[in-house]
C-alpha cells in the first residue's frame, strides 16, 4: 500500500472515530436526561393542544393558536439546550457571575421601569414592542450558576459561614427580592427551593442551612400577609374551600381542578375529551394542566408523568454523584431542586396540598420563557454529563480499537 493510500485511510478512519465519539462517547446519564426531557416536551406540546383548543377557538376562532406557539417555543428551546450541552464546564464557570448581573438588570427593568407589566396581579413580565418575556426565568438559571461559582471559589472555606452565606445571601436576596417586588410569590418560592438545593448539594454545612431555614420560616408569614390577595388565597385553602361564598371566586379554580382529576378515574376519559377545559377550569393549559392530564389520561397517565420526573431526577443525581467538581455538583443540585421542586409544587397545588401559587408544570405547561429557560438549564446539566469521567474512558477505548491513541 502506498504512503498516500495509507494517509487517506488514516484520515478516513479518524473521521469515523470523530463521528462515533459525538454519538457514542456520552455517559448514560446524558441520554437519560436528554431522552426524558425530549419526551416531556413533546408530551407537553400535545397536552397544550388538548387543554387549550376550546378556549383558543372561543377567543380567536383558531383551535391551534396555543399549540403553534408552544411548538415554536419548543423548536427554539431544544436547539438552545443542545448548544448549551456542547459548551464546556469552564465556560459556565467563567461567565456565571456575568449572567447573574444580566439577570438582575433585566428583572430590575420589569419592576422599576415602564417596560414591565402585570398579569393577574404579578408584575413579572417585560414587553418591548410585540415581544414579551418573563425575566425571572432567566434569573433562576443565573442564580443557580452564580451560587455554583461562589461555592467553587469558596470550596476550601465551607466551615466559615461568612465566606459562603454572605455572597450567596447577597445574590439570593437581590434576585428573590426583585421577584417579590413584582408580587410573584410562587416564583420566589421556587427560587428559595433552588437556593437551598444548591447549597445542600454544594456542601454547605447543615447547621448553617438550618439557621437559614428557621429565618425563612420566621419571615415567610410576614411576606405572605403583605398581600391581601395572597392571604385570601391561603385562608381559602386552609378552610378547605368550605365557605360557599368563595366558590365563585377564590375556590373556583382549585375545586374544578380537583373535579377534573376525580372524573378521570384510573384510565381517563380519553385524550381530547376533557370537560373541564370547556371554560370550567381557568389556566387549564398552564398552572392546572396536570388536572387535564389526570382527567384525560387518568391515574395511569398522571403516575407516568410523575415517574418521568423521578427518572429525570435520578439522571441528575447520577451527575452529582459522579462529579468531583464543586461547581458541577452545586449547579446540578440547583437545577434538580428547581425543576423537580417546581413540578412537585405545581402538582401539590392541583391536588389541594398547597394554596394556588401560579407555578407552571416544567416542560409541560404552556409558556415560552419557562420552557426555553428550563431547557437551557437542562442543557447546562447535559454539558456536565458529557464531561463525566466515564466519557473520556470510552473515547480512549474507541480510539484504541481503531488503531490510534490521542
Amino acid at each position: 500500500m502506498t504512503t498516500s493510500t495509507q494517509n487517506a485511510a488514516r484520515r478516513t478512519n479518524g473521521a469515523v472515530v470523530a463521528v462515533k465519539n459525538v454519538f457514542v462517547a456520552e455517559s448514560s446519564s446524558f441520554y437519560t436526561i436528554l431522552g426524558v426531557t425530549l419526551f416531556l416536551v413533546v408530551f407537553g406540546v400535545v397536552m397544550v393542544l388538548s387543554s387549550s383548543s376550546v378556549e383558543q377557538y372561543k377567543e380567536t376562532h383558531d383551535f391551534f393558536g396555543a399549540f403553534t406557539r408552544q411548538g415554536m417555543y419548543a423548536v427554539i428551546g431544544v436547539p438552545l439546550m443542545l448548544i448549551a450541552s456542547r459548551l464546556p464546564v469552564a465556560f459556565w464557570r467563567k461567565w456565571a457571575m456575568w449572567i447573574v448581573g444580566v439577570g438582575l438588570v433585566v428583572q430590575a427593568l420589569v419592576v422599576l421601569t415602564p417596560l414591565g407589566y402585570s398579569i393577574q396581579g404579578n408584575r413579572n413580565w417585560i414587553r418591548v414592542g410585540s415581544f414579551t418575556a418573563q425575566p425571572s426565568e432567566i434569573l433562576k438559571l443565573a442564580l443557580v450558576l452564580g451560587i455554583g461559582a461562589i461555592m467553587y471559589v469558596k470550596r476550601d472555606k465551607l466551615d466559615d459561614w461568612k465566606e459562603v452565606f454572605v455572597p450567596v445571601g447577597i445574590a439570593s436576596l437581590l434576585s428573590i427580592g426583585l421577584v417579590l417586588v413584582g408580587g410573584d410569590q410562587g416564583t420566589a418560592m421556587i427560587m428559595m427551593i433552588l437556593v437551598f438545593g444548591s447549597l445542600f448539594v454544594g456542601g454547605a454545612r447543615l447547621r448553617h442551612l438550618l439557621v437559614g431555614v428557621i429565618g425563612l420560616a420566621v419571615l415567610l408569614p410576614f411576606v405572605t400577609m403583605a398581600s391581601s390577595s395572597r392571604s385570601s388565597r391561603i385562608s381559602a385553602w386552609l378552610s378547605g374551600c368550605t365557605d360557599t361564598s368563595q366558590y365563585q371566586d377564590l375556590c373556583w379554580q382549585p375545586v374544578h381542578g380537583m373535579w377534573a382529576l376525580a372524573s378521570g378515574g384510573v384510565f381517563g376519559v380519553g385524550l381530547g375529551n376533557s370537560k373541564a377545559k370547556w371554560s370550567w377550569l381557568p389556566e387549564a393549559d398552564n398552572d392546572y394542566i396536570f388536572a387535564i392530564i389526570g382527567e384525560e389520561l387518568g391515574l395511569i397517565g398522571a403516575v407516568v408523568v410523575l415517574a418521568l420526573f423521578v427518572v429525570l431526577a435520578i439522571g441528575m443525581i447520577k451527575v452529582i454523584r459522579l462529579s468531583n467538581d464543586p461547581f458541577v455538583r452545586t449547579v446540578t443540585g440547583g437545577v434538580l431542586a428547581w425543576v423537580i421542586g417546581q413540578a412537585l409544587v405545581n402538582i401539590g397545588v392541583v391536588l389541594g396540598l398547597l394554596p394556588v401559587l401560579g407555578v407552571p408544570l416544567p416542560l409541560i405547561s404552556a409558556g415560552g420563557s419557562a420552557l426555553i429557560m428550563t431547557l437551557v438549564a437542562i442543557g447546562v446539566v447535559l454539558s456536565f454529563a458529557r464531561e463525566l469521567p466515564g466519557k473520556h474512558d470510552l473515547t480512549r477505548t474507541t480510539d484504541l480499537r481503531n488503531g490510534s491513541l490521542r
